[in-house]
C-alpha cells in the first residue's frame, strides 16, 4: 500500500491504525481508501477488538481538547404585560413568560436554560420589575445579552437589567422582600386603553373601611385562609356560590409570611379616578394578594365589617375569606435581596 506523504499530520498513524483494524477483523474491504485524510469521520470498523493487546486500548484525543467551560450565573430583571400569556410558568401548548424566555435564551446563545422566576405570576397579572436567574456557559457581556434579548422577544417583555451574580443566587430562594399592587378603576366609564390593567369595580367603595382592613394584614400571620389550595378550584368568583365555595379546602400546613406594609391610596388620573393597594412582605402564597384584595372589597362595599378579618384569619379556611380579585389589577412592582451578599437590593 502506497501512503501519500503530503497527507495532513495524523493521516500516516491512521492508516496504520486501519491495517491494523482490517487484520483484526479479517475483513479486506477495510483496508480500502477512498482518501487519505483525518476529515473521514466513519471509520469501517468491523468490530471492537476483542484481545487485550495494545489495539483494543488505544484511544484518539484530538489535539486541541479544551476543557468544559464553568456555568455562570445571571440576574434578569424584567417587565411584562401579562394579558397576553397564561401566567409566568411554562405549561405545555400555553404561551408564558417564562416559556418566551428561555426561548430567547435559546436564539441568543445556543443554550436553552428554564429562568426561574422570583414568583409564579398567574394568567393576566403584570410586572413592572420581576427578576429571573439562570445558569450559561456562554461568555457573553452583559450588555450583550441585555440588547439581543430584547431585540428577540415580543415587545410585550422588555429587559430591563441583565447581570452576572454569584453562583448561590436564586431570583426566588434568595429573595428578601417583594411588593404588589392592586389597581382599582373609580368611575362610570373605564377608558379601554386602561381595561387590561385595572378592575373597573362597579361600586363606591368606602376608602376609609379599606384602609383600615389592610392594616390588619400588616405583622406576621397566618394566611392559610387567603391561600388558593385545590388546583381544580384555585380561584372564588366575584359572583360565587356556597356550592363553589365548598369545595375549596384548607391546607393543614401553616402559611406564615410577614407583612410589612399593607395600604390603599388614591391616584388622580386624566382618565379617572384609581384606588391602589401597596403591600409589601416577606413572601406571598398563591392568589394571597387577589384574595386579600377580593376580601377587601367585600369590606368597602359594606357587605362585610373589618372587624371581620381577625377571625377569617384565625379559621385558617379559604371560604371563610372573600372572593379572588380579578387578575389584570395586579402588578409585582419590586423584588429585593441581600445587597451586601448579591450585590442587587430592590429591582
Amino acid at each position: 500500500m502506497s501512503v501519500n506523504t503530503r497527507a495532513a499530520p495524523g493521516s500516516f498513524q491512521q492508516a496504520v491504525f486501519l491495517v491494523l483494524i482490517s487484520a483484526v477483523s479479517g475483513n479486506p474491504a477495510a483496508t480500502t481508501f477512498g482518501k487519505l485524510s483525518i476529515s473521514h469521520r466513519r471509520l469501517p470498523y468491523a468490530r471492537a477488538a476483542q484481545s487485550s493487546t495494545l489495539l483494543s486500548t488505544f484511544i484518539t484525543m484530538p489535539e486541541n481538547a479544551q476543557p468544559a467551560p464553568a456555568l455562570q450565573t445571571w440576574k434578569l430583571t424584567l417587565a411584562y404585560d401579562g394579558t397576553e400569556f397564561r401566567g409566568w410558568q411554562v405549561q405545555p401548548g400555553k404561551r408564558t413568560v417564562q416559556g418566551e424566555l428561555q426561548a430567547a435564551l435559546g436564539r441568543v446563545t445556543g443554550e436553552s436554560p428554564l429562568p426561574q422566576g422570583s414568583g409564579r405570576t398567574d394568567a393576566g397579572v403584570h410586572a413592572l420589575a420581576q427578576a429571573a436567574s439562570f445558569a450559561l456557559a456562554a461568555p457573553i457581556p452583559p450588555e450583550n445579552l441585555h440588547r439581543a434579548l430584547n431585540r428577540t422577544l415580543p415587545a410585550s417583555i422588555r429587559i430591563l437589567d441583565a447581570r452576572k451574580a454569584p453562583a448561590a443566587f436564586h431570583a426566588r430562594h434568595s429573595a428578601v422582600a417583594k411588593t404588589y399592587e392592586y389597581r382599582i378603576f373609580q368611575g362610570d366609564i373605564c377608558p379601554p386603553f386602561l381595561a387590561h390593567y385595572v378592575y373597573a369595580c362597579p361600586w363606591r367603595l368606602d376608602v376609609e373601611a379599606l384602609q383600615t382592613s389592610a392594616r390588619l394584614f400588616e405583622g406576621e400571620h397566618d394566611f392559610v385562609s387567603f391561600a388558593a389550595t385545590d388546583p381544580d378550584m384555585t380561584t372564588r368568583n366575584l359572583f360565587s356560590t356556597p356550592e363553589l365555595d365548598q369545595k375549596i379546602k384548607a391546607p393543614t400546613a401553616p402559611a406564615i409570611r410577614t407583612i410589612y406594609s399593607s395600604g390603599w391610596e388614591q391616584r388622580k388620573t386624566e382618565a379617572g379616578e384609581l384606588l391602589v393597594y401597596r403591600i409589601r412582605g416577606s413572601g406571598f402564597l398563591h392568589h394571597m394578594v387577589r384574595n386579600l384584595v377580593g376580601t377587601m372589597l367585600e369590606v368597602g362595599c359594606g357587605r362585610l365589617s373589618a372587624d371581620a378579618i381577625p377571625g377569617i384569619l384565625a379559621a385558617r379556611n379559604r371560604s371563610a375569606a372573600g372572593p379572588t380579585a380579578l387578575a389584570r389589577g395586579l402588578f409585582l412592582c419590586s423584588v429585593e435581596y441581600d445587597e451586601e451578599k448579591f450585590g442587587c437590593k430592590a429591582e
